[in-house]
């Protein structure tokens, strides 16, 4: 492991559906950042889970069918209290996420409670779909929470582990995580963000955006 505090536990969970193309080295490249990794397969049809299988410091979690990223984080999250880690990183399967940032989440969470990537530092790889959509939910939920919500959209992230000991997703699609941005500032949790960059490539969206829309439409009023 690399350049951690020896005495910080830390953990990764990424939660995976049909990702065979891409797991292998998202999780190889995150263990060098991270003490293990907590894989959730969340209902793979395409034997993914059997790229990553026996791997050290891996633990995979299959569960019987496709729930959604929000149960199949959830599930990760009860795994990495049980086992004791002292903050939490999560990350896509996809390579959308570059695990390189891991040691400047896990720095800047001695400020924060939670650490968000911020991809709107640098736009010019983000579809314009995504721009949009991005900027109007961080704004309502900046006026929501009543704290700046830089990049409400990523699931690249950092947790300190009292902010998952309080707060537990209800929701289980992609609205999970514009729900945990708004109960833990109502729990008092202080959220900020770093910026990093994300690769756009070959990689197919597996988000609804009529389910997406209607789920954070539910979470704007709760």
């Amino acid at each position: 492991m690399n350049s951690l505090n020896q005495k910080t536990k830390v953990c990764a969970v990424i939660p995976f559906y049909n990702e065979k193309d891409f797991l292998l080295d998202v999780v190889s490249e995150t263990l060098n950042f991270v003490d293990k990794i907590i894989a959730v397969n969340d209902g793979s049809t395409d034997g993914s889970e059997k790229t990553i299988n026996n791997m050290e410091r891996v633990q995979v979690i299959s569960l019987n069918r496709n729930y959604g990223k929000g149960y199949a984080l959830q599930k990760g999250f009860n795994e990495s209290i049980k086992q004791n880690f002292n903050n939490v990183i999560t990350l896509d399967a996809d390579k959308q996420h570059n695990p390189a940032f891991i040691p400047e989440f896990i720095s800047e969470l001695t400020n924060f409670n939670i650490v968000i990537g911020n991809r709107l530092n640098d736009t010019k790889n983000m579809p314009i779909q995504r721009i949009l959509s991005n900027k109007l939910t961080s704004l309502l939920l900046t006026l929501k929470t009543g704290q700046k919500i830089l990049d409400s959209q990523c699931g690249y992230r950092i947790y300190s582990i009292e902010v998952l000991k309080r707060v537990k997703l209800s929701s289980i699609g992609y609205e999970a995580e514009s729900e945990m941005i708004v109960y833990a500032a109502r729990e008092g949790f202080k959220i900020g963000f770093i910026n990093i960059s994300t690769i756009y490539g070959n990689e197919n969206s597996k988000m609804n955006p009529i389910n997406a829309i209607l789920g954070f439409i539910k979470i704007l009023f709760k």
